[in-house]
Protein backbone atom coordinates (compact mmCIF):
# COMPACT_ATOMS: atom_id res chain seq x y z
CA UNK A 1 0.00 0.00 0.00
CA UNK A 2 1.22 3.24 -0.92
CA UNK A 3 1.89 6.02 1.88
CA UNK A 4 1.74 9.75 2.06
CA UNK A 5 4.18 11.24 0.07
CA UNK A 6 4.09 9.05 -3.04
CA UNK A 7 3.46 11.19 -5.91
CA UNK A 8 1.23 8.49 -7.47
CA UNK A 9 -1.90 9.48 -4.21
CA UNK A 10 -1.38 12.78 -6.07
CA UNK A 11 -2.23 12.18 -9.47
CA UNK A 12 -5.93 11.56 -10.92
CA UNK A 13 -7.22 8.46 -12.42
CA UNK A 14 -8.47 7.27 -15.45
CA UNK A 15 -12.21 5.92 -15.60
CA UNK A 16 -12.27 1.87 -15.89
CA UNK A 17 -13.07 0.85 -19.92
CA UNK A 18 -12.67 -2.70 -19.66
CA UNK A 19 -14.32 -5.34 -17.40
CA UNK A 20 -12.23 -8.10 -17.65
CA UNK A 21 -10.28 -10.99 -15.60
CA UNK A 22 -7.61 -8.79 -14.66
CA UNK A 23 -9.84 -6.61 -13.17
CA UNK A 24 -11.34 -8.83 -11.24
CA UNK A 25 -8.22 -9.67 -9.53
CA UNK A 26 -7.83 -6.25 -8.70
CA UNK A 27 -10.78 -5.58 -6.81
CA UNK A 28 -10.26 -9.31 -4.96
CA UNK A 29 -7.07 -7.65 -4.31
CA UNK A 30 -8.13 -4.37 -3.04
CA UNK A 31 -10.74 -5.93 -0.76
CA UNK A 32 -8.07 -8.01 0.78
CA UNK A 33 -6.03 -5.20 1.48
CA UNK A 34 -8.86 -3.60 2.82
CA UNK A 35 -9.76 -6.43 5.24
CA UNK A 36 -5.85 -7.02 6.08
CA UNK A 37 -5.15 -3.50 7.34
CA UNK A 38 -8.79 -3.16 9.85
CA UNK A 39 -9.71 -0.12 6.56
CA UNK A 40 -13.43 0.64 5.21
CA UNK A 41 -12.21 1.81 2.41
CA UNK A 42 -9.58 1.43 -0.52
CA UNK A 43 -9.16 3.31 -3.80
CA UNK A 44 -6.96 1.99 -6.20
CA UNK A 45 -4.15 4.67 -6.21
CA UNK A 46 -3.48 3.47 -2.78
CA UNK A 47 -2.53 -0.23 -4.41
CA UNK A 48 -0.61 1.80 -6.99
CA UNK A 49 -3.27 1.51 -9.88
CA UNK A 50 -4.98 4.77 -11.86
CA UNK A 51 -7.95 3.58 -12.04
CA UNK A 52 -11.38 5.11 -11.21
CA UNK A 53 -12.37 2.52 -8.48
CA UNK A 54 -12.76 2.22 -4.56
CA UNK A 55 -14.05 -1.26 -2.70
CA UNK A 56 -15.96 -0.20 0.77
CA UNK A 57 -17.27 -2.55 3.66
CA UNK A 58 -18.42 -0.24 6.88
CA UNK A 59 -18.82 -3.71 8.88
CA UNK A 60 -22.53 -2.15 9.17
CA UNK A 61 -24.47 -5.43 7.40
CA UNK A 62 -24.65 -3.86 3.93
CA UNK A 63 -22.00 -6.14 2.93
CA UNK A 64 -18.71 -5.14 0.63
CA UNK A 65 -19.04 -2.88 -2.57
CA UNK A 66 -16.80 -2.47 -5.32
CA UNK A 67 -17.41 0.91 -6.95
CA UNK A 68 -16.04 1.56 -10.37
CA UNK A 69 -16.06 4.95 -12.17
CA UNK A 70 -17.97 6.77 -9.47
CA UNK A 71 -20.13 9.90 -9.75
CA UNK A 72 -21.73 11.72 -6.93
CA UNK A 73 -25.05 13.18 -7.01
CA UNK A 74 -27.49 14.93 -4.77
CA UNK A 75 -25.69 15.71 -1.92
CA UNK A 76 -27.34 17.44 1.05
CA UNK A 77 -26.72 19.09 4.43
CA UNK A 78 -23.19 18.94 5.90
CA UNK A 79 -21.48 16.91 8.54
CA UNK A 80 -18.15 17.43 10.34
CA UNK A 81 -16.68 13.49 10.73
CA UNK A 82 -12.93 12.37 11.88
CA UNK A 83 -11.10 10.80 9.50
CA UNK A 84 -8.05 9.45 9.05
CA UNK A 85 -6.56 7.41 6.41
CA UNK A 86 -4.55 3.52 5.60
CA UNK A 87 -2.14 5.90 3.54
CA UNK A 88 -1.05 8.51 6.44
CA UNK A 89 -1.23 6.06 9.31
CA UNK A 90 -1.43 7.36 12.61
CA UNK A 91 -3.04 10.70 11.69
CA UNK A 92 -6.75 11.87 11.80
CA UNK A 93 -8.85 15.42 11.52
CA UNK A 94 -12.00 16.60 11.39
CA UNK A 95 -13.25 17.10 7.34
CA UNK A 96 -16.33 18.41 6.14
CA UNK A 97 -18.33 16.23 4.33
CA UNK A 98 -22.03 15.84 2.95
CA UNK A 99 -24.63 14.81 5.12
CA UNK A 100 -26.05 12.81 2.48
CA UNK A 101 -25.59 11.79 -0.95
CA UNK A 102 -26.56 9.58 -3.84
CA UNK A 103 -23.78 7.58 -5.60
CA UNK A 104 -23.86 6.31 -9.00
CA UNK A 105 -21.64 4.19 -10.26
CA UNK A 106 -20.58 0.67 -11.90
CA UNK A 107 -20.15 -2.56 -10.48
CA UNK A 108 -17.23 -5.36 -10.80
CA UNK A 109 -19.41 -6.26 -13.65
CA UNK A 110 -19.61 -2.59 -15.47
CA UNK A 111 -23.58 -2.71 -14.73
CA UNK A 112 -24.88 0.71 -13.49
CA UNK A 113 -26.18 0.75 -9.70
CA UNK A 114 -27.17 3.80 -7.57
CA UNK A 115 -26.92 3.94 -3.71
CA UNK A 116 -28.11 6.25 -1.61
CA UNK A 117 -25.61 6.95 1.43
CA UNK A 118 -25.61 8.76 4.56
CA UNK A 119 -23.75 9.63 7.73
CA UNK A 120 -20.39 7.20 7.72
CA UNK A 121 -21.27 5.63 4.40
CA UNK A 122 -21.47 9.72 2.47
CA UNK A 123 -18.14 10.13 4.45
CA UNK A 124 -16.31 7.21 3.08
CA UNK A 125 -17.78 7.54 -0.32
CA UNK A 126 -16.31 11.31 -1.15
CA UNK A 127 -13.10 10.15 0.98
CA UNK A 128 -12.68 7.39 -1.67
CA UNK A 129 -13.79 9.80 -4.53
CA UNK A 130 -11.18 11.85 -3.51
CA UNK A 131 -8.40 9.45 -3.70
CA UNK A 132 -9.12 9.08 -7.50
CA UNK A 133 -8.99 13.17 -7.83
CA UNK A 134 -5.18 12.81 -6.34
CA UNK A 135 -6.47 14.32 -2.86
CA UNK A 136 -5.96 13.39 0.41
CA UNK A 137 -8.16 13.90 3.19
CA UNK A 138 -5.52 16.11 4.82
CA UNK A 139 -5.90 18.62 2.28
CA UNK A 140 -9.41 19.07 3.70
CA UNK A 141 -9.03 18.67 7.50
CA UNK A 142 -10.14 21.32 9.66
CA UNK A 143 -8.17 22.45 12.34
CA UNK A 144 -4.78 20.38 12.99
CA UNK A 145 -4.16 17.34 11.85
CA UNK A 146 -3.75 15.00 14.58
CA UNK A 147 -1.49 11.72 15.63
CA UNK A 148 -3.16 9.04 17.44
Amino acid sequence: MLKDGDDTLRKTSRPVTTFDDKLQTLIDDMFETMYANNGIGLAAPQVGVLRRIFVMDLQDGSGPVAVINPDIKQMQGSQICQEGCLSIPGKYGDVERPASLVLEALDRNGQPFSLPADDLKAVCICHETDHLDGVLFKDKVKGPLLSE
